[in-house]
């Protein structure tokens, strides 16, 4: 099956319903149920995205899909089960991000683009909000603060060495500050850390604080999308990229929610399952839970996807090995670019698109 390039083009941008894809010959798949393995814990983004495209595949096509979790070593538990099960179209992997930060930190040495096709769906943004009575009214009170202070400022994530913890040293980093980053098992209980004054800050997804912005417990300070968010009742989120105009370039700074499936897997059985994806997250069911969750939809596919693998690969392998993380590999030994040359270095040799 070739998909055209205006095609490919629409769906990367998100905006075309796309109702269908060329037709493949394998009547007979699936003949048994599906299972979806999630990387993280139910109630999470990655979680919410996959079961609500699982459940609009199903409702479309009649096929049984079960949604399980196995949480664990930043996405590795569920990676290496996936791993050991055939590459048949009948286990996919529930990822998110990618799996950018199994390679960096040495979790496996198979690069994400080699080893899997991914399916981006949407991306959700980074948020720092405090309580309506903390002493930081705006992103520069923290700045101020934090330069004044170093290292003082405590900031909730959920977990370290994680996407909520790396946007923010990306953003610490670009303010010229310096963060103690206190993990939590989940975006919740680190979004209930800075309900409950255990941290100054409280990290995470706009998704994550947005209910607690609106009832007037939290307010955002900076949010890492592109723009500014402006909720019904006319309350602004700022883009940090104003606040910190040296990252902008990099922006959005995101969660990504990014299913996937063997690259060994029968070329026919990823062909039915893409298009079926495509369907999916073009349905007026998905594009409801996004905007309710205060996600965004941003479609990428096949040398899309594996290119938008590599780049955030390299930006997470920089960002760790600069903030001295334990255990982590440097981009030279993993042999990626640094990320402002990536344009430069893709496609790497040797690459082959699916």
């Amino acid at each position: 099956m070739k998909i055209s390039k205006s095609v490919l083009a629409a769906v990367g941008c998100g905006v075309a319903a796309l109702t269908a894809l060329p037709s493949v010959s394998n009547a007979g798949w699936p003949e048994r149920p599906i299972t979806v393995v999630v990387q993280w814990k139910a109630g999470g983004g990655t979680d919410k995205n996959l079961r609500k495209i699982a459940e609009v595949i199903q409702k479309n096509t009649g096929w049984k899909i079960n949604v399980i979790n196995k949480a664990g070593g930043g996405g590795w538990e569920a990676t290496r089960y996936v791993l050991g099960k055939k590459a048949d179209g009948y286990t996919w992997l529930g990822a998110s991000n990618f799996n950018k930060y199994l390679r960096p930190m040495g979790r496996t040495k198979t690069k994400a683009w080699e080893e899997w096709q991914y399916m981006q769906a949407g991306v959700s943004f980074g948020s720092w909000s405090v309580r309506p009575d903390s002493k930081f009214k705006s992103f520069a009170d923290v700045v101020k603060y934090a330069k004044a202070n170093p290292g003082k400022l405590t900031l909730s994530t959920s977990g370290y060495c994680n996407l909520w913890c790396e946007l923010g040293a990306i953003v610490a980093a670009g303010a010229g500050i310096k963060v103690k980053y206190i993990g939590y098992k989940g975006g919740k209980p680190a979004t209930m850390a800075g309900l409950n004054g255990e941290v100054m800050v409280a990290g995470g997804g706009v998704h994550e604080h947005i209910e607690f912005i609106k009832s007037g417990k939290l307010v955002n300070l900076q949010q890492t999308s592109r723009n500014d968010i402006v909720l019904a009742d006319g309350t602004i989120l700022p883009t940090v990229g104003k606040l910190v105009p040296s990252i902008k370039s990099q922006l959005p700074l995101s969660g990504i929610y990014t299913p996937a499936v063997r690259r060994s897997t029968p070329k026919a059985i990823y062909q039915k399952i893409e298009a079926e994806f495509v369907k999916a997250v073009n349905s007026d069911a998905y594009k409801a839970m996004l905007k309710k969750k205060y996600f965004k939809k941003w479609v990428l596919l096949r040398k899309d996807a594996d290119r938008r693998a590599a780049l955030v690969e390299s930006i997470t392998a920089k960002t760790f090995h600069d903030l001295g993380i334990k255990g982590a590999v440097s981009p030279e030994k993993l042999g990626l670019p640094d990320p402002k040359d990536f344009d430069k270095w893709w496609p790497p040799k040797g690459y082959k698109p699916l």
